[in-house]
């Protein structure tokens, strides 16, 4: 489930992808099911609407990183904070739909609209009664996270098309503290968890950038519109998945190793496929390119590039192998 981060799902779809979510053993009846629609209703307003500060960590087979976010809800507005704690630092300022990234290295600023809503915590995007259509929901165990007591819920596929997930909410809030994929074999695939939160009051001076001065920095603002995709139709799209967003934008690709080059720019169109959990994205582009096609796999997410008539297409997506696969060799092209 997706990625991500918004504008941060996008920047890393090609290489890795943060993803959120989880799924563990059974337990419930079908009257639990309805009680756990109630506690993911509960989950996606918590992750909006309450004040909460804390580091968590996301794990994707080995690769561990850790980030802090800081949330804000002032009865109207949504502000947020992401920091990247690991690597090259990174910072990522939500005010409702706009992201601002900071990038100290270069004193560069890139602001774009957010795409999909499912930043951990706030990692659902569905109504729970939809997801209940492809997931049998049911009530884990109890246990505690980061030092609050938690109840674990469970969404089990009903098909082999969608990861199980399991999510640990806290049981007086309801506010999302860890979330695990797992494949068909049960085998936790990625996943994320805080390990140090505060909820309740929460100075507002916490969401503001941590560069004082940023005169003299660059300020990028993506190229990025709504577009008419509908000459693109994936004919084999997994049950519950529904088209969220069309759109082009222009990407810029990294300068090459001269002074005076400067850095040249493509159009890459995509569509956006959503069951409320995970995320598949179509992006299309020129083929004039040279590139080699096939397929990896990065945690729960699976890429496929491949060459279909003058376009180059490559697939992503929260989702196995066999969806992915799916996905890529139903994608049709009718020109208008």
């Amino acid at each position: 489930m997706r990625q991500t981060l918004g504008f941060l799902r996008f920047v890393v779809l090609f290489s890795s992808v943060i993803a959120f979510t989880a799924h563990a053993e059974n337990v419930g009846t079908n009257s639990g099911q309805h009680d756990t629609q109630v506690l993911l209703k509960k989950i996606q307003s918590s992750a909006q609407k309450l004040n909460y500060s804390g580091t968590f960590v996301y794990q994707q087979g080995s690769q561990v990183r850790t980030s802090r976010i800081t949330h804000i809800f002032n009865g109207k507005n949504e502000l947020e904070k992401l920091e990247i704690l690991d690597g090259k630092p990174r910072e990522y300022i939500r005010n409702n739909e706009e992201i601002a990234c900071y990038v100290p290295e270069n004193k560069s600023i890139r602001v774009e609209k957010r795409i999909t809503k499912d930043v951990f915590p706030a990692i659902l995007g569905a109504n729970p009664t939809d997801l209940a259509e492809h997931y049998n929901l049911k009530k884990g165990e109890t246990g505690r996270v980061a030092g609050f007591d938690c109840q674990a819920i469970i969404l089990e596929p009903k098909d082999n098309l969608r990861y199980g997930y399991k999510l640990w909410a806290e049981k007086s809030t309801g506010l999302l503290l860890k979330a695990q994929t797992l494949n068909e074999k049960n085998e936790v695939v990625e996943q994320i968890a805080f390990t140090q939160l505060s909820i309740g009051h929460i100075d507002p001076s916490r969401v503001k950038p941590s560069f004082p001065n940023t005169h003299g920095w660059r300020v990028e603002n993506a190229v990025m519109s709504d577009a008419n995709l509908s000459g693109w139709s994936v004919k084999e799209i997994p049950a519950g998945f529904k088209k969220i967003r069309e759109m082009k934008r222009l990407i810029t690709d990294t300068a090459p190793a001269t002074d005076n080059a400067a850095p040249t720019q493509r159009e890459v169109s995509q569509i956006v496929y959503s069951d409320g959990l995970a995320a598949i994205s179509v992006f299309i582009e020129s083929g004039t390119q040279s590139r080699t096609e096939g397929s990896m796999q990065q945690g729960a997410m699976n890429i496929v590039g491949k060459r279909q008539g003058d376009y180059w297409l490559t697939v992503v997506g929260e989702v196995p192998a066999t969806a992915i696969k799916q996905v890529s060799n139903s994608i049709e092209f009718k020109p208008k």
